[in-house]
């Protein structure tokens, strides 16, 4: 990939420019002279190269730094160019927004993708998936403590529907019993998650019915509301919607082979499951950008370096 040919002068920004219509932007900061008082991104992803100091660089969609280089990021943008759009116009409007509206935006966006060209054809190049027996959630209330255990390693604690329903039905306990003061989320097995069941994947065909569905069952909705009384302690494989929940937590704990990805960029969606709005939160909306056009594994050490966990045990 030749980053050269995406890359473009500052000055394009300005909003009396015609704006770039291209898949991704590269903006060279070293080089950058004077930028618009007034800056209008393009559609596409904007991505800083160079100096993250730089005034202009907090206006972009996200600046390269190590694990995340550039030529990797351009190619997965350019292999669903249309879902890395939609993810960052998301993360610059969801920033600003309350945690729900944040979620309902997310929802809204991952409902247009399920019915885009790039994910339909993931989808019909999957292999038909086994089914599995249904996830399990244990339930533990320890006095003011309330114990979720992510309990079916031999799914990797992939978070189907009788889970996700389950986690739901735990957090909206959580949210309305004050007595509860601490919350701790965990999982048996060598994963926290692998993420959401991919057998599961276009059960629901219509967008629209989708989002009805995520509103009314998405865990999120209430963690988000006792995200101040939420501890998570993750090991292994931490993975898409295992990820986006445990980042809601006000303190996460990792084991030091943990590791986190985002991987729905490839599928040609977004984080779905609340994690534009909870890793935003966390890291901000620039590294999670970078998770998510990326898909790149994020180690133990560097999570902690970026804020996304706070403290390896």
């Amino acid at each position: 990939m030749i980053i050269g040919e995406w890359t473009i002068d500052a000055a394009r920004l300005w909003p009396g420019e015609a704006a770039w219509e291209g898949p991704i932007a590269f903006v060279d900061l070293d080089a950058a002279g004077e930028i618009p008082a007034t800056i209008a991104l393009p559609a596409c992803p904007v991505i800083g190269l160079g100096d993250p100091a730089h005034p202009l660089a907090a206006e972009l969609d996200a600046v390269v730094e190590p694990p995340v280089g550039a030529d990797l990021l351009a190619r997965q943008i350019m292999a669903t160019p249309q879902a890395a759009a939609v993810v960052v116009q998301l993360l610059r409007m969801v920033v600003d927004l309350p945690a729900e509206q944040g979620l309902a935006a997310e929802s809204l966006a991952y409902a247009v993708l399920q019915g885009s060209a790039e994910h339909l054809a993931w989808r019909a190049a999957q292999q038909p998936v086994a089914p599995r027996t249904p996830g399990r959630l244990a339930v533990e209330r320890d006095g003011a403590r309330l114990l979720l255990t992510l309990d079916h390693p031999e799914s990797g604690n992939a978070i189907d529907r009788t889970m996700r329903d389950a986690l739901y039905e735990a957090f909206s306990l959580a949210a309305l019993d004050t007595e509860i003061a601490a919350i701790e989320l965990g999982a048996n097995g060598k994963a926290f998650s692998l993420g959401a069941e991919l057998g599961e994947f276009g059960t629901t065909n219509d967008p629209a019915t989708a989002h009805a569905i995520r509103r009314s069952t998405l865990p999120a909705h209430p963690a988000s509301r006792c995200a101040d009384r939420l501890e998570a302690r993750v090991q292994g494989a931490c993975v898409g919607a295992g990820l986006e929940l445990a980042a809601w937590a006000r303190h996460i704990t990792a084991s030091r082979e943990a590791w986190f990805q985002l991987p729905e960029l490839a599928m040609g969606i977004l984080p779905g499951a609340g994690g534009c709005v909870s890793l935003s939160r966390r890291i901000g909306r620039q590294r999670t950008a970078l998770m998510i056009l990326s898909g790149k594994r994020i180690s133990a050490a560097q999570a902690l370096g970026w804020g996304l966990v706070d403290e390896i045990a």
